[in-house]
């Protein structure tokens, strides 16, 4: 097969989350297990970190595998989902894998799959396993799909743990309530491993402690020993230039730039000092300069996309992949802090979520550009404009993402905003 090929036949016949929802969501490990028995268990061959939460812990593992990297470790780094290429999920020192590893490893894999019936997520993370193997990376970066403790990621047995924070997303599956969540998300905590949890939340922090003496796992929140603070934006580079002030800590670099502009960035950037730290404490060499290096280049050496991202300047128009309640909070602090008169805004969103929290949160005086993105989870853009309308937001359906995307910009003034969101799909179609 040739790559198309391999792609339209992963996408197509394996269960896929962003295509069918929960029900690609295997409710086990025995899958992966099965798929990785196969592989002669690459995932016990390289050292990891494994990086849980729901919002955050994208952003937060690519800076740590931009940080390993400059220091000089060989980094492999998985993530999910991707926005354009398939390929992204998986690098090498920033690097996507070649081609040909997708295609080499369907076709010698393919009579297996038909055995064990992999879900498209638990075949994506047994290829990156094997590739971070053959490859003999010093460490790897690995980020949690969906959850935690059922997680096809969870196999693992990492260097340590890391739980950015919990919000509300995937309620139909990991529960209806804050504690509930935290409990799946808890799942990554293994026995005798250090876990890092970003945010000091009162709903759920005594769980996590909780947790943490059961598996007697040494527990820090890093929002209780960091403190970071966004105090300008670099206009020429578009960087956010941080204060850091550190309790007990040996960073000696109080000054900061990171790459990723969002003002929501300043909590990831406490999870990955707490992070380092852990890493310095297990014997990684890694510098304040190597932070530093690093953190000003994340988007160059990791490829990363979606956060805060400005796709052009006249209009301007920024995309953002935050969809749930936390990360649409996160978004709506950093449009107020745009200069901007107009707000357009491109909207859509996926069918299995609790859209009402999420619109209710949206500006009444933007204009809408209702669309579905072009997944079948996507939600109809008339059934779309509907629920926003009884949240009094007021805007047109169009056909399409690029549809609506391309009428925000003929509509927009040069001293407008067009905004991109609602949905990492939406995102995706747009950059």
């Amino acid at each position: 097969m040739t790559y198309a090929q391999t792609i339209d036949y992963l996408y197509n016949q394996l269960p896929m989350f962003t295509r069918v929802g929960a029900s690609a969501f295997k409710a086990d490990l025995t899958n992966t297990i099965a798929l990785c028995n196969k592989l002669d268990n690459p995932h016990q061959k390289f050292k990891s970190i494994h990086v849980g939460g729901t919002n955050g812990k994208g952003s937060t593992s690519h800076m740590l595998a931009a940080i390993l990297q400059t220091a000089g470790y060989k980094t492999g780094l998985y993530t999910s989902p991707h926005l354009k290429d398939f390929r992204e999920r998986i690098r090498v020192n920033g690097e996507m894998i070649a081609e040909q590893k997708v295609i080499d490893f369907v076709q010698q894999h393919q009579t297996d799959f038909e055995e064990i019936q992999p879900s498209f997520f638990e075949m994506t993370v047994a290829l990156a396993f094997d590739v971070f193997a053959k490859e003999k990376v010093d460490i790897s970066v690995i980020e949690v799909g969906l959850g935690g403790r059922l997680d096809s990621t969870n196999v693992i047995s990492p260097l340590l743990s890391v739980i950015t924070n919990i919000g509300w997303d995937h309620m139909n599956i990991l529960g209806d309530t804050l504690p509930l969540i935290a409990g799946e998300k808890a799942g990554i905590i293994k026995t005798n491993t250090p876990v890092i949890i970003g945010e000091y939340q009162e709903e759920v922090a005594e769980l996590f402690i909780a947790k943490a003496k059961e598996k007697n796992a040494p527990i820090r929140f890093a929002s209780e020993e960091f403190n970071v603070e966004q105090v300008a934006k670099n206009k020429e580079q578009g960087n956010l230039e941080l204060t850091v002030k550190a309790h007990n800590s040996q960073l000696t670099t109080h000054n900061l730039q990171l790459d990723l502009p969002g003002s929501y960035q300043t909590k990831n950037a406490k999870t990955v000092l707490a992070t380092i730290e852990e890493l310095r404490n297990q014997g990684f060499q890694i510098s304040d300069q190597h932070i530093a290096g690093a953190l000003k280049q994340v988007k160059t050496l990791t490829g990363l996309r979606g956060r805060w991202d400005t796709l052009s300047t006249n209009p301007l128009v920024i995309c953002d992949t935050g969809h749930n309640p936390d990360g649409i909070i996160e978004v709506m602090k950093n449009i107020a802090a745009t200069p901007h008169k107009q707000l357009h805004f491109v909207l859509g969103m996926v069918n299995d979520k609790d859209h009402s929290k999420v619109l209710d949160m949206l500006p009444k005086d933007a204009i809408y550009y209702f669309c579905k993105p072009d997944m079948p989870r996507g939600l109809d853009a008339e059934s779309l404009k509907l629920k926003a309308e009884s949240f009094k937001l007021q805007g047109s359906i169009y056909a399409s993402v690029p549809a609506a995307f391309e009428a925000a910009k003929q509509a927009a003034a040069i001293d407008d905003l067009v905004f991109v969101g609602g949905s990492t799909f939406v995102v995706a179609e747009v950059i």
